[in-house]
């Protein structure tokens, strides 16, 4: 099994998104993979409906630290959870550095996400100039130990980790396979050393950064590698699908 989580950002008028929902639905077929579509707030009750027959999963992009209160614009956990959502993305690089989270704000959005029986896929990955310095292992063990600061071994299995390079989202750049698969043998070693051997080895490692059609079959075969995190590759629905489909 293959675990696909498609990121819209903030893409698409609610029209386009319905449009882009029904055509998902009716054709995605593929019962290797496991989708998630990671959609803006205001879509996740239109998601839950669409989807509601088909295989795919509906997921938010972000999550309040907060359960509730005075956090104007924010939205919650139950909030995702009673609209529809089963999944959501924390700690995207956009969000770390735009609206500065750290490894406490992560980690309590963590902990909130599993509260409200939401899956988690944690993003993780260093900048150009952190690579550049030979720094990678650093930054991705800090996040990682940060973001699982007080998590039990059991909810780790709530939880799939996406390694998305800062320096590769967006640019059409992409580590190689050799990179990326040692980077993967070492999120599942920080996982080995702080839970168990078994924890590191049930994790779900994916990959997300510049994924297109052409990328993913250089990267789909890479060892330890269980999914993908599809960012602008995703938002044409027919385009999208031939990648699931070459999965």
């Amino acid at each position: 099994m293959k675990y696909v989580v498609a990121n819209i950002k903030m893409n698409k008028s609610y029209d386009e998104m319905k449009s882009y929902l029904m055509g998902m639905a009716t054709r995605f077929s593929n019962d290797k993979v496991d989708l998630t579509i990671a959609m803006p707030y205001t879509y996740i009750s239109l998601g839950k409906f669409l989807l509601e027959e088909s295989a795919i999963r509906v997921g938010g992009q972000n999550l309040s630290e907060d359960e509730e209160g005075k956090s104007t614009g924010e939205i919650s956990g139950r909030m995702l959870r009673s609209s529809g959502a089963e999944n959501v993305i924390i700690g995207h690089s956009e969000r770390r550095k735009r609206f500065k989270e750290d490894g406490k704000s992560i980690n309590l959005k963590i902990k909130s996400a599993l509260k409200n029986r939401l899956n988690i896929i944690l993003c993780i990955g260093e900048s150009a100039s952190e690579n550049k310095l030979g720094k990678r292992s650093e930054v991705i063990r800090e996040q990682i130990e940060s973001a699982f600061k007080g998590l039990y071994e059991n909810e780790l299995d709530n939880i799939l980790i996406a390694y998305e390079p800062i320096w590769a989202i967006g640019t059409g750049v992409t580590p190689s396979a050799k990179e990326i698969g040692a980077v993967v043998k070492e999120i599942r070693k920080i996982i080995s050393d702080d839970f168990s051997t078994t924890a590191g080895e049930k994790m779900r490692v994916l990959y997300g950064g510049s994924v297109n059609g052409k990328s993913i079959g250089q990267i789909k075969n890479v060892k330890g590698v269980d999914g993908f995190l599809v960012g602008g590759a995703c938002l044409d629905g027919g385009e999208f699908l031939q990648i699931l489909n070459n999965l």
